[in-house]
């Protein structure tokens, strides 16, 4: 039974009595999951709901690799939830007004959810909190997301943190708290027709067919994160340290996601670091480090909510960038000319993932040598990444841009050239992603307009024809990147 107008909930009678709503959001995950252990403890059927209300977050709805996976997601917890004899509810709409609705329809005494920390989003829990409340239902928010929550931790006077590694001593000595333990055998869901939309009628899936090839990279389910995580413990961690900096070895943990739309939670994740490694050796520690990072980069969005759209630092509120769509569509189509940049945003668009040294390493050519607006580059991830997250979006972005919170200085500009030979000095990563390259001796790969024209031959390579030249030279580029900085100073 499918119910489309908030108006047909007050008709609907086959689900009613004391329940509880389990209002889903990016927590999609059975164990360590704080809200749906409240729920059960209730004693009460629980009738799990997911509301797809992309408005709430204004322009910063997910982009659409991030809804491909979160559509997988939501399948994979109906189906483990159909096992237990349960029913997910899908509704579309304002959530200030679907969740009462479907509360008053249901005759539900209590909504359980876990708390977001996005601006827009927690001004919506809380004006949703407040309304329910008033009408007489129990409205509890629980903690599931971080290690950590923002209004937790402040500097000795009080103040928000803007640098990573005061953070870091404030926090790193701080008692976790451990993964919450779920008794599914003790839960109760509601049974039979329920209320709501197919997943599919929620049209999550991209119309653009690319996504089709994101199933090849991904499996979206909460076991796959907890594989992913093991995998990554067993076989990279003791090595993080070198191996994360290098694309074509597998040194990163990939949770991202996973983390992003709740599969698997930090807690869980620091808990098995804590069992599977000493946190005193090196790779461990720079690891649990990263998972701090992420900590900072909602420290930093919930306490400066304008962040996404704006500079932290409002000096470069005015800076002079050169808006060009064509050289834009240049970068994100992976033809600027330099190699280890191009097979960077070809990953992104093949795979929905991009590894994290050479996300730095296209971010500084498309904000410095290029001149492009930070937030044009960080709206194409946030449409192609899997792991689009606002929190690390932007910190990222703004590092890169030189305006954030513990930002690289702006005279900081990366050589692409320089990077590509360190990181991938034999040319593995970009032959993989630019193969028109792949003929090209490692001496050239980086620099192919280096190659005597005899190589070029050799490679079957032509430049400009067969591969563009630079779209900009590097010295030239630098150059304009620090002459823009000037300008903004004065």
């Amino acid at each position: 039974m499918y119910i489309v107008s908030i108006y047909d909930y007050l008709r609907f009678v086959s689900v009613k009595g004391n329940i509880t709503l389990l209002w889903l959001r990016q927590d999609l995950r059975w164990q360590d999951n704080s809200a749906l252990a409240a729920a059960i403890a209730a004693g009460d059927p629980i009738l799990p709901v997911y509301i797809d209300d992309r408005a709430a977050a204004g322009d910063w709805a997910p982009g659409a690799a991030s809804r491909w996976f979160l559509h997988h997601a939501l399948a994979a917890w109906e189906q483990s939830l159909a096992t237990l004899g349960g029913r997910l509810c899908y509704l579309q709409g304002d959530s200030m007004l679907e969740l009462p609705a479907l509360a008053a329809a249901t005759g539900a005494v209590r909504v359980y959810w876990n708390r977001r920390y996005e601006g827009p989003l927690r001004e919506q829990d809380a004006a949703i909190k407040k309304a329910l409340r008033a009408s007489g239902i129990e409205v509890n928010s629980y903690n599931s997301r971080l290690l950590h929550e923002p209004h937790t931790v402040s500097t000795d006077g009080g103040q928000a943190y803007k640098v990573y590694t005061p953070y870091w001593r404030k926090v790193k000595d701080r008692r976790l708290e451990p993964p919450v333990r779920i008794d599914l055998a003790a839960a109760q869901f509601v049974k039979g027709a329920t209320p709501g939309l197919s997943l599919e009628a929620l049209g999550l899936l991209p119309e653009h067919a690319w996504h089709h090839k994101l199933a090849a990279h991904w499996t979206v389910s909460e076991a796959a994160a907890q594989q992913q995580l093991e995998q990554f413990l067993a076989a990279a961690v003791d090595n993080y340290a070198t191996d994360r900096d290098v694309p074509m070895v597998a040194g990163t943990s990939r949770l991202s996601p996973y983390l992003h739309w709740g599969l698997i939670g930090p807690r869980q994740v620091m808990q098995r670091l804590h069992a599977a490694h000493d946190l005193q050796a090196q790779g461990p520690q720079i690891f649990a480090r990263e998972i701090y990072w992420r900590e900072f980069a909602y420290n930093v969005l919930y306490h400066f909510p304008h962040t996404p759209d704006s500079p932290l630092q409002q000096k470069y509120a005015d800076f002079p960038w050169e808006t060009d769509r064509s050289v834009l569509q240049r970068w994100q189509r992976g033809r600027t000319g330099y190699p280890i940049v191009d097979a960077g945003m070809r990953e992104l668009y093949a795979t929905g993932w991009m590894h994290n040294r050479v996300r730095m390493i296209v971010s500084s050519l498309l904000v410095k040598h290029l001149l492009q607006d930070w937030r044009d580059g960080a709206r194409w991830f946030w449409d192609t990444l899997v792991d689009a997250d606002l929190a690390s979006n932007t910190l990222g972005w703004q590092w890169s841009g030189g305006c954030g919170a513990d930002a690289a200085p702006y005279f900081r500009i990366f050589n692409p050239m320089t990077q590509g030979k360190k990181f991938d000095p034999e040319g593995d990563y970009v032959r993989r992603w630019v193969p028109e390259l792949a003929r090209l001796p490692a001496k050239y790969i980086h620099e192919p307009w280096e190659a005597p024209s005899g190589i070029l031959a050799y490679a079957g390579l032509k430049l400009g024809a067969d591969y563009p030249e630079p779209i900009i030279d590097h010295k030239e580029g630098r150059a304009r990147a620090l002459a823009a900085l000037e300008k903004n100073k004065g």
